[in-house]
């Protein structure tokens, strides 16, 4: 009798369709995409790297920890900034912008390919 009543119960479990849980399937977490960096085909370019390519900037300013360099050429104005690179004290470029003499933006790209030929 003692083991009569755990096996109906059992037994009207099972045919009630209860079935015992499944695992999970790992659903793929989608990361969200990066931005795209900025690479301005000079993202961490040295001061000598910068120098070798366009040749003595024509203008430069220190900025806190930072260093601006400008080149220019008839149809653009190109800056790159430069900051220490993590645990050295090589400055190398971080940031780079592109204008228009008139101060208007200018494509990155074919600023750099201007001051290229300029150099």
């Amino acid at each position: 009798m003692r083991l009569l009543l755990p096996t109906a119960a059992a037994l009207t479990l099972a045919a009630c369709g209860v079935t015992p849980p499944q695992p999970a399937t790992p659903v793929p977490v989608s990361r969200p995409q990066p931005e795209p960096v900025q690479r301005g085909d000079l993202i961490g370019f040295t001061v000598d790297e910068l120098g070798a390519r366009f040749g003595a900037p024509a203008f430069q300013v220190r900025e806190g920890p930072g260093l601006k360099l400008q080149w220019s050429s008839p149809s653009c104005v190109l800056d790159t900034f430069l900051y220490p690179a993590p645990g050295t004290n090589v400055m190398r470029v971080t940031y780079v912008d592109s204008r228009r003499p008139t101060g208007d933006p200018a494509d990155r790209t074919g600023c750099i390919a201007a001051i290229d030929a300029a150099g």
